[in-house]
């Protein structure tokens, strides 16, 4: 049945003002994370060739960024080290000077409204450059716990205003919460990589965070790109260990799992806009073959109307500066 002509949707399409007022969803410089990749050393900047305009940045230059970060409206960053030294059990990440540690420190000490989210995992301070230790050619989930743990309370030391496990090890959510409680650190909350797909949209990161695997994949603790339904058990149990947000990672090719996440829990939902999806609206554009600032706020949106609450994304800044 049509109501046409009584009902014409086209009127309300006219103009950009008419498109404004009855547009369903928004994006705002508030609903941004912006990650930042931390490497050890003075005055670094590497640009990462596989990620236009990303940079490896030693503080000094994480302190800069910051600056600018904030003053765009971005409330957050989340930090990704790279470590000096590698070795079997990744004791870097846990190091009270370490990259990420310093950069911490560095933030908060100019920018303390600047919320400052750290990544918890060990595939970047590993030699095998897998995600825990290794025993018998893969990962020993309850062994790599310990480790997860003593990297998520060096962080809350060093200032951290909340942590974001993405190993994707069973378990180490409740066993992070429970660390920091007992380390007195009862407020700092937990967003959970709970449905973190084994992706080639990760490519480029790996480049970024010199974490890729020297032997296999991550197919045993990652998700598989087919299923769904795991994806709310995942979640589920997350939220029972004490995820206080939950995030869905990559973004564009899991919208669906976004919007069944959000509509089954009514969680704060985090969505990672990841390496892989960025780089390639940077190489169209390059090639001339689409208008990269349309196609960055078009799925920067699409994100959002699917759910998410947040969106770590590496086009933050670019974004913020289109919506000012």
């Amino acid at each position: 049945m049509s109501n046409f002509p009584i009902y014409r949707p086209r009127r309300l399409r006219a103009n950009e003002t008419i498109r404004r007022m009855v547009r369903e969803n928004n994006l705002t410089p508030a609903d941004f994370i912006l990650p930042l990749f931390v490497t050890y050393g003075k005055n670094i900047k590497n640009e990462i060739k596989s990620m236009p305009g990303q940079f490896q940045l030693s503080v000094d230059n994480i302190k800069k960024e910051a600056r600018e970060i904030k003053a765009l409206g971005i409330p957050a960053v989340i930090l990704f080290g790279i470590p000096e030294h590698k070795d079997e059990e990744g004791t870097s990440a846990f190091d009270p000077h370490g990259p990420v540690q310093e950069a911490i420190k560095a933030i908060k000490d100019k920018n303390p409204d600047l919320m400052v989210i750290t990544d918890v995992c060990m595939c970047e301070y590993t030699s095998h450059g897998h995600c825990g230790i290794i025993k018998n050619k893969d990962v020993d989930n309850d062994a790599t716990l310990e480790l997860l743990c003593n990297e998520a309370i060096s962080h809350a030391e060093a200032g951290a205003d909340m942590v974001a496990p993405s190993d994707m090890m069973d378990g180490r959510v409740g066993a992070i919460r429970d660390a920091l409680d007992e380390n007195n650190f009862p407020n700092i909350p937990i967003m959970a990589y709970s449905a973190k797909y084994a992706s080639a949209f990760y490519g480029p990161f790996r480049d970024a965070a010199e974490s890729t695997p020297k032997f296999g994949d991550r197919r045993s603790y990652q998700m598989d790109a087919g299923n769904s339904d795991e994806a709310l058990r995942e979640v589920a149990l997350d939220i029972e260990e004490g995820a206080d947000i939950v995030m869905v990672k990559p973004a564009l090719p899991y919208l669906d799992i976004i919007r069944r996440i959000k509509d089954q829990f009514g969680y704060p939902v985090a969505a990672y806009n990841v390496s892989g999806e960025y780089s390639m609206i940077k190489a169209a554009e390059k090639m001339g073959w689409m208008d990269g600032e349309r196609a960055m706020m078009e799925s920067l949106l699409s994100i959002k109307r699917a759910g998410a609450d947040m969106i770590l994304t590496y086009f933050a800044k670019d974004a913020a500066k289109v919506l000012r």
